[in-house]
């Protein structure tokens, strides 16, 4: 009777552990996190990103693989994950927290240039439009619906209002901030469009007890710039990023012909410009010229005179490669699975170098010729990212033109630098913390000045 009890027992143990190497191996086949690769293997790039955001917005955190992969996403397995990943059609890769635990090691390796990333929360989106449609496309926003990314529209009134406090990432896309229309009333003056816009902006700024447009939009800045001071993150992509400081350089100081605002320009304007509010350009010249498109001097010269400089199938700009330990914040707002994309025209199309300031790092040019395409810099707590160029896609996209069908172009490595930018708010605070400029040599001085005082004390 003894033995039987015992046998009994030695079988139900048996099971039980039979039982526990099922459940385990069970666990391990579907797998302890979720990897979204983001090399040429990933179906869907730019989804990616809405998914990984969507991730975070539920609640939960993922990693950032630096360099590793194309810049690739983590995160713990989670059903919700794999659910939104078949719904969205983005590849993705199931591996145990074996394989993941090994991952993050090799990336962390300090002679690889990678480096992790956690992402922690979702930033609140916020874009910068008036609520009419105008007749041309912000790839901006394409990027955020095509990919799912929730945001909400604001404008001159919302930010007047303080509506900025409630957001961590705000984007300017094809304004005018400098007062003058776009530039529009050469070629367009005589349209609908362009008459409703005049007339709505200069009733907002009567409103808002303004006497000029341009002085509105001036307050608006001034605003925006406290926002990034304190901590925001603003990216800005083609005349929202140069007329952005020209409007900061010409604060004291009217450059409006008369066209748009019934005053003539200060003639004396380009002597008086004040470098010093600037985010990320000096030393340049507006232009005064009512009929002449672009803005200031920042831009390169226009469509017709490059076009015969620069063939369309030869016009390429190349991202620069940082170390991703030393210099996360640029790594980040770089990653990619190619490292040369093809150009596109904007108002504002890229900047010419000797315009940029020294302490912003330059992130992507064109090689051979005076042209940078995408930059970063800090202001105080915050940060701003220029782009220059309308849309990735359309290689000369034009007033009137119809919007790009993203569907067409779900790998595109130039949409891809803007969604960069939407995940860089939600990665740690630390992870921000990088040197450049005079912080990197007083680095080097001071590691100098160590090694030597240990040579003189006969260490």
């Amino acid at each position: 009777m003894k033995n039987s009890s015992s046998f009994s027992f030695f079988r139900i143990s048996l099971t039980l552990i039979l039982l526990l190497i099922l459940f385990s191996s069970s666990t391990a086949s579907t797998g302890g996190h979720i990897l979204i690769p983001m090399d040429d293997g990933q179906r869907n790039h730019l989804k990616a990103y809405g998914l990984i955001y969507q991730h975070l917005l539920d609640g939960y955190q993922g990693k950032w693989l630096l360099n590793y992969r194309g810049g690739s996403f983590m995160a713990p397995y989670h059903e919700n994950l794999v659910r939104n990943s078949r719904v969205r059609g983005v590849s993705i890769e199931t591996i145990s927290s074996g394989q993941a635990a090994r991952i993050v090691e090799e990336v962390e390796r300090p002679n690889v240039n990678m480096a992790v990333v956690e992402l922690e929360k979702a930033p609140s989106i916020a874009v910068y439009a008036p609520d009419h449609t105008l007749p041309w496309d912000d790839a901006v926003t394409l990027a955020l619906t095509y990919a799912e990314v929730p945001y909400d529209v604001i404008y001159n009134e919302e930010i007047l209002d303080g509506v900025l406090e409630e957001y961590d990432w705000l984007h300017l896309h094809h304004e005018d901030f400098t007062g003058q229309h776009g530039k529009f009333w050469f070629a367009y003056r005589n349209q609908p469009w362009y008459i409703r816009q005049v007339r709505d902006l200069e009733n907002m700024a009567s409103e808002l007890g303004f006497e000029k447009v341009s002085e509105m939009k001036l307050a608006v800045v001034w605003t925006i710039r406290d926002f990034i001071e304190e901590g925001g993150f603003l990216f800005a992509m083609c005349s929202g990023a140069d007329t952005f400081d020209i409007a900061l350089a010409a604060t004291e100081v009217d450059i409006v012909p008369m066209e748009f605002d019934g005053d003539p320009a200060d003639p004396n304007a380009n002597e008086k410009l004040d470098f010093s509010h600037t985010l990320a350009f000096k030393d340049f010249e507006v232009t005064l010229d009512p009929a002449e498109y672009r803005h200031a001097n920042i831009d390169i010269p226009d469509y017709q005179t490059r076009l015969a400089e620069v063939d369309e199938e030869m016009d390429y700009f190349t991202l620069f490669n940082f170390s991703a330990k030393w210099d996360p914040v640029p790594t980040m707002l770089t990653q990619n699975h190619v490292s040369s994309i093809k150009g596109f025209y904007g108002q504002s199309t890229a900047f010419r170098k000797e315009t940029i300031k020294s302490n912003v790092v330059i992130m992507a040019e064109a090689p051979g010729r005076n042209e940078v395409k995408y930059l970063h810099g800090n202001l105080g707590e915050g940060f701003f990212t220029f782009y220059g160029g309308h849309d990735p896609e359309d290689y000369t996209h034009r007033v009137g033109d119809p919007p790009t069908e993203l569907d067409l172009f779900p790998n595109s490595p130039g949409y891809r630098l803007i969604l960069n930018n939407i995940l860089f708010p939600a990665a740690q605070k630390q992870e921000m913390q990088t040197f450049r400029g005079n912080e990197k040599e007083d680095l080097i001085r001071m590691l100098d000045a160590y090694a030597e005082s240990l040579l003189n004390s006969g260490k």
